[in-house]
């Protein structure tokens, strides 16, 4: 079973930058891909970014691509979401989650986010 901790949400304007903060516990996490989610008010959640724990390798949403970093430090099992450039449609809820395969099954309780205009 794999804990997940998120942190770093807050209200900020646009433009402003916000740092999400993922703290795994568990288990060894080599073989798992993290990856963050957000849900809006009366929207479906939807994929914002993804890392591969071993590789590095990242994706992105098309809505994020350049504004929004993924990383993790392997030493702290911590996985980052660096946001630049807030826009007031990137408010939602943002979760964390885990996969080892193709569906990710371990989710944090998750981060509000709000953007003002």
């Amino acid at each position: 079973q794999v804990q997940l901790v998120e942190s770093g949400g807050g209200l900020v304007q646009a433009g402003d930058s916000l740092r999400l903060s993922c703290a795994a516990s568990g288990r060894s996490f080599s073989l798992y891909t993290m990856g963050w989610f957000r849900q809006a008010p009366g929207k479906e959640r939807d994929f914002v970014a993804s890392i591969s724990w071993s590789t590095g390798t990242t994706r992105y949403a098309d809505s994020v691509k350049g504004r929004f970093t993924i990383s993790r430090d392997n030493a702290k099992n911590t996985v980052y979401l660096q946001m630049n450039s807030l826009k007031p449609e990137d408010t939602a809820v943002y979760y964390c989650a885990a996969r080892r395969s193709f569906n990710y099954d371990s989710w944090g309780q998750g981060t509000q986010v709000t953007i003002s205009s």
